[in-house]
């Protein structure tokens, strides 16, 4: 084949491809027009938020778009890939009404899963620590689902769960499967996960900003936001987009493997991941997407939550105040300054009341 020749295929092969991953979604603020049949046609299209305020109030270069994620029914960016495992399992035969599903969960996926499951007839069963927010579990319960709670390893201190303890749960979780013959929604490992943001969550972001933005950040838990959305910004724009993954100080395993960094291992209280592990499936599918880690340690996430609730009326949890603070650290940065940063507000302040993100009045 001659060079020519060569160079016009690889041409049409991106074209194609691009083709393929461009969405033809033009969002706008009318999220869901008209009567839905259920509560879970109202997941996603969620809005992006300029953080004009915090920006200013931080005296920062450049513009934080916050992606707020508890607009959907379940109050998290988990309703997503509920709404994907579930229908993906239907789809494939291996689900009908009047079926089980169980899944280990710090109780946002749980809670997708028990709204996606009570519109198609379906059980569910969560596992989760006791370690997590009470919150959470009321709320699975509320739902509908049947909520197990699994006791904190010894050491480990409420509120803080640690990867320990989460392999306790998982314990739990394969334990009542295989009793019930029950389908594991498997966040892990279904790659609903991953396709729930390659071919939503990051095609929301492209089209809300018409492509203008220069950095995505996320926190991992289990990792299926941050790759599928990483994932997708890297095709889509060729590698433009730097990609950053974020972590608490205190459980940087991935900066670890990845770029050799030492970071001394502590506990820490932002829920919802930093669980020290190293082996997630979706992440090493996105490393080729990924440009670096931005690691955040407890107090700083907590301050940058409530800033958000105190300056921009934006109530979310603990990850996104750690998403927001990882976005200040980049325009901080002489190399980002005057840049977009797209950051993920992950779930709802509402589901921490009882800990100590929120102080009483």
């Amino acid at each position: 084949m001659s060079r020519s020749l060569c160079k016009s295929v690889t041409l049409l092969s991106r074209h194609l491809l691009l083709k393929r991953i461009t969405h033809p979604l033009v969002y706008n603020n009318k999220r869901h027009a008209g009567v839905l049949s259920s509560v879970a046609e109202t997941i996603g299209n969620t809005p992006l938020v300029d953080l004009s305020r915090l920006t200013k109030s931080y005296n920062l270069e450049g513009r934080i778009l916050a992606k707020l994620e508890y607009f959907n029914p379940g109050f998290s960016k988990k309703d997503r890939i509920a709404k994907q495992i579930v229908e993906d399992a239907i789809a494939e035969g291996k689900l009908t009404p009047g079926d089980t599903v169980v899944e280990l969960t710090s109780g946002n996926t749980g809670t997708g899963l028990a709204i996606v499951c009570a519109v198609n007839n379906l059980k569910f069963v969560a596992v989760m620590s006791k370690g997590n927010s009470e919150e959470r579990a009321r709320m699975m319960h509320a739902l509908g689902a049947e909520v197990i709670l699994v006791p904190q390893l010894s050491e480990s201190i409420v509120g803080q769960v640690s990867g320990g303890d989460l392999q306790e749960v998982e314990k739990v979780c394969q334990q009542i499967v295989e009793e019930r013959e029950a389908f594991r929604a498997d966040q892990f490992q279904l790659m609903g996960n991953f396709k729930a943001h390659y071919d939503n969550t990051g095609p929301e972001i492209w089209n809300q900003t018409n492509g203008n933005f220069d950095c995505f950040v996320d926190f991992v838990g289990s990792g299926g936001t941050y790759a599928g959305c990483a994932a997708y910004f890297q095709d889509i724009s060729e590698g433009r987009i730097h990609n950053f993954i974020v972590e608490p100080e205190g459980a940087a395993v991935l900066a670890e493997k990845y770029e050799n960094k030492q970071f001394k291992t502590s506990a820490h209280s932002i829920q919802g991941g930093g669980y020290s592990m190293d082996d997630l499936v979706f992440i090493d599918k996105a490393l080729p997407a990924t440009y670096g880690y931005i690691s955040v340690n407890d107090t700083d996430a907590k301050t940058t939550a409530r800033a958000l609730a105190r300056e921009e009326g934006i109530f979310g949890g603990f990850s996104g105040g750690a998403n927001v603070f990882a976005a200040i650290k980049l325009l901080e940065n002489e190399e980002y300054k005057g840049k977009t940063i797209v950051a993920v507000v992950c779930d709802s302040g509402l589901k921490y009341l009882s800990t100590d993100l929120w102080q009483s009045p």
